[in-house]
């Protein structure tokens, strides 16, 4: 679990977090996605994501972003944690976002994704690309270390789709302990049919893989790291989602030499999927971190373990910059069970 702080020992200067937020309507088929009480509650997940990581409490959302049945809570709040405890600094892109949480935010200015079902899922995600890569440009200027995760319900299943247009087996996780396989494998047959899309076919032009069978999210990022530039240590943090961007980012020519994926334990141990391979597949370097969230004293937390939610908002990357900082996974779970005490009032579930 340690092998890639070993392999990266300067402890950066300025490192910053940023996390993309964006909605896609694949979000919206029942039992897809367990990113919220209801597929149709999915469109305040990302902006109660952004609320939890700035405030520590929701502002404008109706609800806590939790996972079902457990109200297990956001990993937005183990981000938090983090940032908490580093005093990294944070900067929010919106990339097509249904709701506008109250938060300070890059907006990007575009729509949310459609059902990948349709036969265009992003409209112009060259457009998405580029103002992205303009944003990316002036983080650079701010930072030595960039960690980039993102919030995106029902992304697992547009990676899905897009790794397989560009000609990867990926077997993807999912926020539910229970990976609905069999309906997300029958969403991505039909959304690659209702765009002509056969295997690999899309593979010398990923974009276009993503306006078919896509969302936002993945342009959003990849130009974001394009406009960083490869002189600068990037972080992926995320699973399957930053996997597919990886193979888009590889797709396009950019250098992935100073580019890493790091995820949780949770995502990277999942039997119902093949992250690991999948990493291998991509020419991808990933890590995962443990959070330690079996040990907690708090339900909610437990629940990781046993396979509920697994990852977003770039947990896992998140804690690895922080024990890179300097501080331990002891330091940072305690934060993340603090933070989650305070809110007990609206997580049922804690004892």
């Amino acid at each position: 679990m340690d092998s890639f702080l070993s392999a990266h020992k300067d402890v950066p200067e300025n490192p910053l977090f940023v996390c993309v937020l964006s909605n896609t309507e694949t979000a919206y088929i029942e039992g897809l996605s367990a990113a919220g009480k209801s597929a149709k509650l999915t469109d305040y997940t990302p902006a109660g994501d952004a609320e939890v990581l700035e405030t520590g409490n929701i502002i404008s959302v109706p609800v806590l972003p939790m996972t079902p049945p457990f109200n297990t809570p956001t990993p937005g709040l183990t981000t938090r944690a983090v940032l908490v405890t580093t005093g990294v600094p944070h900067v929010f892109v919106r990339a097509g976002m249904k709701l506008t949480p109250k938060v300070p935010m890059i907006d990007l200015g575009v729509p949310a994704g459609a059902d990948i079902r349709n036969k265009i899922a992003v409209d112009d995600p060259r457009t998405v690309f580029k103002r992205a890569e303009e944003a990316g440009k002036n983080l650079k200027a701010k930072s030595d270390f960039i960690v980039i995760g993102e919030s995106i319900p029902g992304g697992t299943t547009t990676a899905q789709a897009v790794l397989n247009a560009l000609g990867y087996d990926g077997k993807v996780s999912s926020s539910a302990s229970v990976n609905p396989i069999g309906l997300k494998a029958r969403v991505v047959k039909q959304a690659l049919e209702s765009s002509d899309v056969t295997h690999g076919k899309l593979r010398h032009d990923p974009l276009e893989a993503v306006r078919c069978v896509g969302d936002p999210m993945m342009p959003a990022v990849a130009g974001l790291v394009s406009g960083i530039g490869s002189d600068t240590r990037v972080i992926l943090a995320g699973g399957t989602q930053m996997a597919a961007v990886f193979s888009i980012i590889k797709h396009m020519g950019m250098d992935t030499g100073n580019l890493s994926i790091v995820t949780t334990s949770y995502v990277a141990n999942d039997e119902t999927a093949n992250f690991r391979d999948l990493a291998k597949q991509i020419g991808a370097e990933m890590f995962a971190e443990d959070l330690g969230f079996g040990k907690s004293k708090l339900v909610g937390l437990q629940q990781y373990e046993k396979g509920y939610v697994k990852e977003g908002v770039g947990a896992g990357g998140a804690f690895y910059m922080g024990r890179l900082l300097g501080h331990s996974r002891q330091e940072m779970t305690a934060q993340v069970e603090n933070i989650c005490i305070e809110l007990a009032d609206l997580l049922e579930d804690y004892e």
